[in-house]
């Protein structure tokens, strides 16, 4: 029977690159995001076992009744791929707390929200993966990026608690923390700032920047059989920027 995957934020980037992998394999997958141009614009691209869902993920409550018709209409969620998310660079003085909320509330709270939703599903039939997508900046101390440091640390630990009361009823819960990967996030964030890229890839043992379909391999394998014993884990898909000098 052919899985069924819901990628966030798959209109562009990592999501995009998740979702191309996925597709690849059969995998029936559904793209959420706000924005329906630039989802129908990758649906174009990925051909027919892919579905546009728009869904604002930050309407919380929204969420619940949105879970419900996609399991509704396809029957299950066999995957999900916690990707959508939002970055601030800011000085930390200057960070207000609706600054800092605006982005716990997208990349923590609307998380949480479609997890809890996608779980009550998966648990009917004891069987699922889950797949969080962190960032280095949870890995060690980025400047400027306090909310979105934040936030991503919650994710990780978010995943190991799931995978600790989840993975005995079948539900697998893993997260990969992505390196400085060509994305337009990316962009936005280092081609104005010179030096902060020299640095990043400076300390990146493979001295480049990956690309979405590395990260869309790592979350294939999470989602496939391959990873049946495989739960709670953190993979740095990042060309060993974690761990360079």
């Amino acid at each position: 029977m052919e899985k069924v995957a819901i990628v966030t934020g798959a209109g562009s980037g990592l999501g995009f690159g998740i979702a191309e992998k996925f597709v690849a394999q059969g995998i029936k997958t559904i793209l959420v995001g706000r924005d329906a141009e630039k989802l129908n614009a990758a649906h174009d691209r990925l051909g027919s076992l892919s579905f546009v869902r728009p869904c604002d993920l930050t309407d919380l409550k929204s969420i619940p009744s949105f879970i419900e018709s996609v399991v509704h209409e396809f029957g299950k969620i066999d995957i999900l791929v916690n990707n959508a998310g939002i970055n601030m660079k800011k000085d930390f003085v200057e960070v207000t707390d609706e600054d800092f909320l605006k982005v716990i509330y997208t990349n923590l709270l609307a998380v949480f929200s479609i997890t809890r939703e996608v779980v009550k599903d998966m648990l009917k039939r004891e069987s699922g993966s889950v797949i969080n997508i962190s960032s280095m900046a949870a890995q060690y101390g980025l400047p400027r990026v306090i909310a979105y440091s934040s936030s991503k640390t919650a994710i990780e630990g978010f995943t190991r608690a799931m995978a600790s009361e989840l993975s005995g009823r079948g539900i697998r819960v893993n997260c990969i923390a992505p390196g400085f990967i060509e994305t337009p996030m990316t962009a936005k964030a280092l081609n104005d700032d010179p030096p902060r890229k020299a640095k990043a890839l400076g300390r990146t043992p493979m001295g480049k920047m990956g690309k979405p379909s590395d990260i869309g391999a790592a979350a294939a394998y999470f989602a496939s059989d391959d990873a049946g014993f495989v739960t709670g884990t953190v993979l740095c898909v990042d060309g060993g920027n974690s761990i360079g000098f």
